[in-house]
C-alpha cells in the first residue's frame, strides 16, 4: 500500500534538494494490477507550455495545459470510488496525510485547536490520544483511525461527512488550503522542481505544474483501487482545472505566475482549431 506523498517545499535552496525530491516521486514505468473501468490510463499526448516566472528571473514554469484545461473535478461523496477497495466513502483520505515539514504541522495544529465536536466526529479521540502519528520510516502524519484519517468524518455525521478541517475552513469563510495539510490541498496538482543547465552556462530552476497521476504516489500508486485524475466520471466539471483551482495554483505559483498561466490557458481554449492533446478522460464535445 502506498503512503501519502509529502508536498514539495516552496523552493529548493540547493540543486541537490530539488534532485532528491524528484527521485522520491519517481514511480514504476508500467501499470500494475487492474484498474476500475472508467480510468483512461496515464500515458497519452500532453501539451506543455513554458514561460518565465514574472516574479523571479531565475525561475521558469513548465505547465501541463492538457491537465490544467481539463474538466476534472473532485467527486468525493458523489461517485468517488476511493483508493482502497470497499472504502469509497474515504475518498483519498484512507492513509492519513504526511506533513511536508514542521511548519506544515504547526500551521495545521493552529487550526485543529479551533475544531469542535460538532464539526469533528473524532474530537474526543483526537484530543485525548492525539491526532499525529509516525509511519514506519519515522515521518510524521495525521493519525489513521479506524481505517481512515482521524479528521475524516464518516457518512451520517450531523456536522457533515468529509474532512473536518475542510468543513472548518468553509464555515469560517477561508480557503481550505489554509487549514489542511499541504499534500491534501495540493492534490491532484503536482509541483516538481528541476535545475536546468543552459548552453550559455546559466542555470534556471524549472517548476513543473501538472497532473498528480498514479505515478505521483510512487510505485504503489499503480496498486490503488481507483484514482480520479484519469477517470471519466471525474471529468465533467463546468470550469477547467485552472479556474476551479485558482486559489491552489496561486499559492503554488504566486499571483503573477498564475495570472500568466490563466492567459495561456484561455488562449488555448479560445482557439478555433481542434484542441491539441486534449485529456482523454474529458467528455467529447
Amino acid at each position: 500500500m502506498p503512503k501519502t506523498k509529502k508536498a514539495k517545499p516552496e523552493k529548493p535552496e540547493k540543486p541537490e534538494k530539488a534532485e532528491k525530491a524528484d527521485k522520491v516521486h519517481k514511480g514504476a514505468t508500467s501499470p500494475k494490477g487492474s484498474k476500475v473501468s472508467d480510468e483512461k490510463g496515464i500515458d497519452f499526448a500532453r501539451a506543455w507550455v513554458e514561460f518565465p516566472d514574472p516574479a523571479d528571473d531565475e525561475q521558469v514554469f513548465r505547465c501541463d495545459l492538457t491537465w490544467l484545461t481539463s474538466r476534472w473535478n473532485c467527486i468525493f461523496g458523489s461517485g468517488c470510488q476511493g483508493i482502497q477497495a470497499g472504502r469509497a466513502d474515504d475518498g483519498c483520505c484512507s492513509l492519513g496525510a504526511h506533513f511536508s515539514d514542521e511548519d506544515d504541522e504547526k500551521r495545521v495544529a493552529e487550526h485543529v485547536a479551533r475544531l469542535t465536536p460538532d464539526i469533528w466526529q473524532h474530537h474526543e479521540e483526537g484530543t485525548r490520544n492525539g491526532w499525529v502519528s509516525e509511519d514506519e520510516d519515522g515521518s510524521r502524519q495525521t493519525r489513521p483511525f479506524r481505517g481512515s484519517c482521524i479528521f475524516q468524518n464518516r457518512p451520517g455525521f450531523p456536522g457533515g461527512a468529509g474532512c473536518s478541517l475542510h468543513i472548518l475552513a468553509l464555515g469560517e469563510g477561508r480557503e481550505p488550503l489554509e487549514t489542511k495539510p499541504d499534500v491534501c490541498w495540493q492534490l491532484p496538482v503536482r509541483r516538481t522542481y528541476d535545475w536546468i543547465d543552459r548552453p550559455d552556462d546559466t542555470r534556471v530552476l524549472q517548476v513543473s505544474i501538472g497532473e498528480y497521476d498514479r505515478r505521483g504516489w510512487g510505485p504503489g500508486g499503480h496498486d490503488l483501487h481507483w484514482w480520479c485524475t484519469s477517470a471519466t466520471s471525474a471529468h465533467g466539471a463546468g470550469d477547467p482545472v485552472y479556474v476551479s483551482y485558482r486559489a491552489e495554483l496561486t499559492e503554488l505559483m504566486g499571483k503573477a505566475g498564475y495570472d500568466r498561466l490563466a492567459e495561456l490557458c484561455e488562449q488555448r481554449l479560445a482557439s478555433q482549431l481542434p484542441l491539441v492533446a486534449p485529456h482523454p478522460a474529458d467528455p467529447a464535445d
